[in-house]
């Protein structure tokens, strides 16, 4: 009898880890560990990049350049454009800016945080449009917009999320530990700061997603629903679930290569890190 049970439960056991053996492996693939292969990287001549923008409706690539100190109002800044390899079509394609660091497009227009003000660029025909002084900034960081071409911009000295709309601004969160990077989805606000990743929704119900990542925290790129990939300034960048999951993908800390502001090309999985010090973008394939 002992046995006879002995070899019904091993029957039922084996069916059983048979029947679930594709569910597991289903789950394994979809939680596999994400990797960045080097493809490239930029000659030395981009003066303290701080932010990547990958632009598809122009296909190039939009490099904000601090050109001085971070904080500092000294018109040094500039934009400059590349192609998606890397090669520069325009180092100055619009200068005298200010420390100028997170961009966001939306229609013909990039939007720019230039440390106190958001500047508005109509791409086209390559002028400062608007120059909009944000009240109390002190260190705007980045910008995102919404598909109804909300714009927020972040101040990391002064905890505030900024809300341009309308030909207006107002503030639209505040007492945030050093927001930085800022990614609009859906009537979802995803924001980094100090090392955690929150998601305010839009009755500003905030959530902390992810927390523990390097102080840093800085760039955000959505890389599929409900995955991300988190750059910190110190050289570390991230993949992060919605799930609060933060693995280590890349980490340059040793090497001193900062991993700043990230941009990200969706279709051909390419992520592209302003190394700020270094004086290049450099370019990774996601796998």
């Amino acid at each position: 009898m002992v046995h006879f049970e002995h070899s019904l439960w091993t029957f039922f056991m084996k069916k059983f880890i048979l029947s679930a053996l594709p569910l597991f492996l289903i789950m394994g693939f979809a939680t596999a560990q994400k990797s960045l292969k080097k493809l490239w990287s930029t000659d030395t001549l981009l003066q303290v990049p701080e932010s990547v923008l990958f632009d598809g409706k122009e296909n190039c690539l939009w490099v904000s350049c601090i050109n001085g100190k971070p904080g500092e109002k000294d018109g040094k800044g500039s934009i400059a454009q590349l192609r998606t390899d890397g090669r520069i079509i325009d180092i100055d394609w619009i200068s005298g800016l200010n420390a100028p660091k997170g961009m966001a497009r939306h229609g013909k227009y990039l939007y720019v945080a230039d440390l106190t003000n958001l500047v508005i660029i109509d791409i086209g025909n390559r002028k400062i449009e608007k120059t909009i002084p944000i009240d109390s900034a002190l260190f705007l960081n980045d910008v995102t917009a919404n598909s109804d071409g909300i714009v927020y911009i972040s101040d990391s000295k002064t905890g505030k999320i900024h809300q341009y709309k309308d030909g207006k601004t107002t503030v639209f969160l505040e007492k945030i530990n050093r927001p930085n990077g800022l990614l609009a989805l859906g009537s979802d606000l995803w924001v980094l700061a100090s090392g955690e990743l929150i998601k305010v929704k839009s009755n500003k119900e905030m959530e902390k997603i992810a927390i523990g990542m390097d102080g840093s925290t800085d760039g955000i790129e959505q890389i599929s629903p409900g995955e991300f990939l988190v750059s910190c300034w110190s050289g570390v960048v991230y993949h992060v679930t919605d799930k609060g999951v933060a693995n280590i993908l890349l980490d340059t800390r040793i090497q001193k290569s900062n991993t700043a502001d990230i941009g990200f090309d969706p279709t051909r999985k390419i992520v592209f890190v302003p190394t700020f010090f270094k004086n290049t973008v450099v370019a990774y394939q996601l796998n």
